[in-house]
């Protein structure tokens, strides 16, 4: 790409004019927030062995390293959501609407931890705990309220569900049906993951083997009946939640894409018949300029890999389509204001990667639920990002970047070196058993911890230029009473319905789920009878088994 005799003329300048200090001394090194090292400069010399139609191209084209739609946001912008859910299905709802009425494009549910875990609302592992973190749903009757109003043919809706995915997306799947909307017209994306789960997360409740097998049931059932769903979202957020650096999330979320493909293959099913409608789900963290190279990267990777390993002959199957999400784990309960700013920050950055949905926190959510207010402005944020400020006016503007292009190259070499490793310890799953994704994100988790106790890593407001004033923000309060209410109707519920539809639904789940058919009719029959997602995996788990972790010292 650039004349040798001038490259090294460059190469030898760039040397001499590398920054140092009044008395020659070499500048501190400069690092990314995940520790890799940043040059002063950086010059052609830096990308010397890039072939544009190679290592970038055209976007929409392979490798899809500018992005995946030809004309990105010139043609249609992000897909703006915010997670969010609370208590019951009916403050949820009021929440969405209100959401939506305030531009919101797409919806985003999130969960409690009982319906997380795979418990109702009535068991004794979820008392106090319903509709804390998200909104409780025990059965197709609160499935129905939570969209009440909302017409599920006009909207997206993502579902962040993994252990009992497939009951929750029967449950959603069942209630566009009592709208009338046949499934051929809804979209959306249940994330359905759950080798991150053992990985980061620990949501989880089978083993992997029959989760696996549950998943693919979805692809195969999706593929034939629900055309337009992302039948799973691989998520690397919760792996850098957890504390991994930036190529570690990269590097482990593929990992655990490639997995699913080959569970896909090994299944039985053809590679354009599912990957088409296999997504991802990553972390905007702070570090602006890392965080659009992994993006950048992470196409590129996933590219080639389907196209060159998996054969996949479909040009859907080789684009990395993707959700982002702006990073908890760098807010701070000191100062919430502040988070405001990283979390613009971070939105910004999603969307010079090339991100296909957004999400942006809200500054108190390090403290609690997020209030309407506080929603309302992470909402904002991405409005004036997409409407104010410019950046959606061409693709790619970074592209062509000596430090983007340098730094995604690296980042690409770094994660195919993670690949290595893990084929060397038997793949994901082997590697998860072996507690090497644990340990890898523990020690990136330590060493970023140490570095900001020791004040080597800046946090604003923490650890440098600290105010000291008292929290006063207004918080959400989930009511006491919620639960109550909740664990009534669901007794009502249960008084109501044909018990013994629901136990013969239960029976004919657990025969065959001992089988090998698809579980995914059976659940959908179950959640009809109004069988409640409980019970479902109640009866899942006495074939399955559940999942227990291999402690790691």
């Amino acid at each position: 790409m650039w004349d040798q005799e001038k490259m090294a003329e460059l190469k030898e300048t760039a040397a001499r004019q590398a920054y140092r200090g009044k008395n020659g001394e070499r500048c501190s090194a400069f690092t990314t927030i995940s520790g890799a090292a940043v040059k002063d400069l950086y010059t052609p010399a830096d990308i010397e062995n890039l072939d544009y139609l190679r290592d970038l191209g055209f976007p929409g084209k392979y490798p899809y390293t500018r992005g995946v739609q030809e004309n990105m946001y010139r043609g249609r912008l992000w897909t703006m959501r915010q997670f969010s859910g609370f208590g019951d299905a009916y403050d949820s709802n009021r929440r969405y609407r209100y959401l939506l009425d305030q531009g919101q494009t797409g919806l985003s549910v999130a969960f409690d931890m009982p319906t997380i875990m795979g418990y109702d609302s009535d068991h004794p592992r979820a008392e106090g705990e319903v509709g804390r973190c998200g909104v409780a749903i025990d059965s197709l009757a609160d499935m129905e309220v939570l969209f009440s109003g909302i017409p599920l043919d006009k909207i997206t809706t993502s579902m962040t569900i993994n252990g009992p995915a497939s009951v929750l997306w029967c449950m959603y799947l069942a209630a566009a049906e009592k709208q009338g909307v046949t499934w051929d017209k809804i979209g959306g994306t249940i994330q359905n993951d759950i080798l991150k789960e053992y990985i980061a997360q620990k949501s989880w409740i089978f083993p992997p083997e029959p989760s696996m097998r549950l998943i693919t049931d979805i692809f195969a059932f999706a593929s034939r009946h629900v055309p337009r769903w992302n039948t799973i979202s691989i998520s690397g957020y919760h792996i850098r939640e957890a504390g991994s650096t930036a190529v570690q999330e990269l590097a482990f979320t593929l990992a655990d894409g490639f997995a699913y493909v080959e569970a896909g293959i090994a299944a039985g099913l053809d590679v354009d018949e599912f990957a088409p409608r296999l997504s991802f789900f990553f972390n905007a963290h702070l570090d602006f300029f890392e965080e659009i190279c992994k993006y950048r990267a992470a196409r590129r990777i996933w590219a080639r890999r389907m196209k060159e390993h998996y054969g996949a002959k479909n040009p859907r199957s080789w684009m990395m389509r993707f959700h982002t999400q702006t990073a908890g784990c760098s807010l701070t309960a000191q100062e919430p204001e502040n988070n405001i700013v990283r979390t613009a920050l971070e939105a910004l950055a999603a969307v010079l990667g090339g991100t296909q949905s957004l999400h942006t926190n809200s500054m108190d959510e390090v403290l609690a639920l997020p209030t309407e207010k506080a929603v309302r402005i992470a909402l904002r944020t991405q409005q004036i990002i997409a409407y104010e400020s410019g950046v959606a006016n061409t693709i790619d503007p970074l592209g062509g970047s000596y430090f983007i292009e340098a730094l995604t190259s690296r980042m690409e070499a770094e994660a195919e070196d993670y690949f290595k490793r893990i084929d060397e310890l038997g793949g994901v799953l082997a590697a998860i058993d072996r507690g090497f994704f644990q340990q890898e994100i523990a020690d990136a988790a330590y060493a970023f911890q140490q570095a900001v106790e020791q004040g080597e890593r800046i946090v604003v407001g923490v650890n440098r230029f600290a105010s000291g004033e008292p929290l006063q923000i207004e918080l959400l309060k989930i009511d006491p009473a919620v639960e109550q209410k909740q664990v009534e109707r669901l007794r009502e519920l249960k008084q109501k319905r044909d018990a013994i539809a629901v136990s013969v639904c239960l029976d004919r789940l657990k025969k065959a789920a001992a089988g090998t058919e698809n579980l995914i009719p059976h659940i959908l029959e179950a959640v009809k009878a109004y069988a409640t997602e409980g019970e479902i995996i109640a009866a899942l788990k006495e074939v399955f088994g559940e999942y227990k972790e291999q402690p790691l010292f």
